[in-house]
């Protein structure tokens, strides 16, 4: 597939340059570099800072005027000063042989500046240097314990650490959903803002996510794409290893044009990228919200080509919205077998209907659940089951709850809950959401979670198809 980045030196560096750290608490050197004490980097930390003398400290370590006087090898150099100093500290990391660099600083292309810009690519490629950015907030890797974020810790809740990657064109969209993916509780790999992309792009972060063995589900905020062909290369084969969430910027005339105004991307026809992301099987988002509810459901379910949802029920008019959303999303409402509906009729009371979707009652406890949860998802004429669980009702409590846990975690079906309300139901939301249950707000959002599994899961089966078919000739 050709060349393309590998982004380990700035995900796992043994050793980080922090260029332009300050003993003020307010400059942007400072907050990256006491982040790494915060999140616990246990590799060694170089401060840079023009202004160091001889026996300057920041932060209990040694300061350096330069990253060539610091005379160890240094995998990754963060620049964060201002952007008409930026050119000399590149300089200075070629020469120094810094294995990698992320310029957070800001003032290039996306002000107009791309004189400027152009010199810092001349310089990256004079000496093979991998740059992200500039006009990022660079990468976090949980595991690594990596952080150049200039975002105060106690500003967003960092998530914990799991099967999710998420890249970002935008740092603003980044620090946001990165904040919302806590709340989604599901856990985070990597995360990689790249800004203006002036070496490092889209392409890179792909193919580089795609083969990473931590990362399950890849998520990407995109404005525009800087190589075309290679992006379409590297999604050929990324989107045959693992789901791919994208959602782009910049559809519209107006967004567009934001777009070129804050990271110099050129977005392009979204009719064109469209096309480009259903070829090549990405799961496409119109919404921050839809593109995290696709995430969760992703990372945590088993795949399903087939599309006969049954849908269980303790509220009959959310039912109904819940038939609806099936229909409205391309999925079908499964037909019971005789034998699950002989099987239901024995442990559930008269008042229940052995139809779908399954109407349970107000009153409908844990026991009545587990009973239906259990016979359905035996039944071989459900593919996948949608449970709403409404806890403003006098049977849901936390056992039912423990109950959706215990079945989710043992069946080989996708299975997502419905459960809107308060704060009593977001308790009990989390606890399904922490052990792998995908929980969403209205029966529409679950549909649209299961659909895009189903249409993603057919998508990767007619690959595996092609491929075989190619190996046998």
């Amino acid at each position: 597939m050709g060349k393309y980045y590998n982004l380990d030196n700035m995900l796992k560096p043994k050793s980080v340059a922090i260029i332009g750290a300050s003993q003020n608490p307010e400059k942007v050197g400072h907050i990256i570099m006491q982040n790494y004490f915060n999140v616990g980097y246990s590799g060694d930390i170089y401060p840079v800072n023009a202004s160091a003398l001889k026996d300057t400290s920041i932060l209990g370590k040694k300061a350096f005027k330069s990253v060539l006087d610091i005379k160890r090898q240094i995998d990754l150099a963060v620049i964060a000063i201002p952007a008409k100093f930026v050119l000399q500290a590149l300089e200075e990391c070629g020469k120094a042989k810094v294995k990698s660099v992320i310029i957070v600083s800001s003032g290039f292309s996306e002000v107009g500046d791309a004189a400027l810009q152009d010199k810092l690519v001349e310089v990256a490629k004079r000496y093979e240097l991998p740059v992200l950015g500039p006009n990022c907030l660079g990468v976090m890797d949980l595991r690594s314990r990596v952080d150049t974020m200039f975002l105060p810790t106690f500003k967003i809740d960092k998530p914990s650490i799991g099967g999710v990657s998420f890249a970002s064109q935008s740092g603003a969209v980044g620090s946001t959903v990165l904040d919302l993916i806590s709340h989604e509780n599901f856990g985070l790999s990597k995360f990689i803002s790249y800004g203006n992309a002036m070496v490092i792009d889209e392409a890179d972060i792909l193919n580089y996510l795609g083969h990473d063995p931590d990362t399950k589900v890849i998520i990407f905020y995109i404005e525009g794409v800087k190589r075309g062909k290679k992006f379409i290369e590297v999604a050929k084969e990324v989107t045959k290893l693992k789901p791919v969430i994208i959602i782009k910027g910049g559809i519209t005339p107006a967004g567009s044009s934001a777009a070129h105004s804050h990271t110099a991307s050129l977005a392009g026809s979204y009719a064109a990228y469209e096309a480009v992301f259903e070829q090549y099987g990405f799961i496409q988002a119109k919404s921050l919200d839809e593109m995290l509810y696709y995430a969760k459901i992703f990372v945590a379910q088993p795949l399903t080509t087939k599309k006969r949802v049954a849908i269980i029920t303790n509220g009959g008019g959310v039912g109904v919205l819940a038939a609806d959303s099936l229909y409205l999303n391309g999925l079908d409402m499964a037909e019971l077998s005789d034998e699950a509906k002989k099987a239901l009729r024995k442990v559930m009371p008269p008042i229940v209907n052995m139809s779908m979707p399954m109407d349970m009652a107000g009153d409908a406890d844990d026991k009545r659940f587990g009973a239906a949860i259990d016979v359905l998802s035996k039944d071989p004429e459900v593919d996948a089951l949608m449970i709403i669980s409404l806890f403003q009702t006098p049977g849901a409590d936390s056992r039912v709850a423990s109950t959706i846990i215990k079945y989710g975690t043992e069946i080989n079906k996708p299975i997502v809950v419905v459960s809107p309300g308060g704060s009593y139901a977001e308790v009990h939301n989390n606890m399904m959401e922490s052990s792998g249950v995908p929980v969403y707000p209205s029966p529409e959002d679950a549909a649209k979670a299961l659909a895009a599994l189903v249409k993603y899961a057919k998508y990767k089966q007619r690959n595996e198809k092609v491929g075989k078919a190619a190996k046998k000739k």
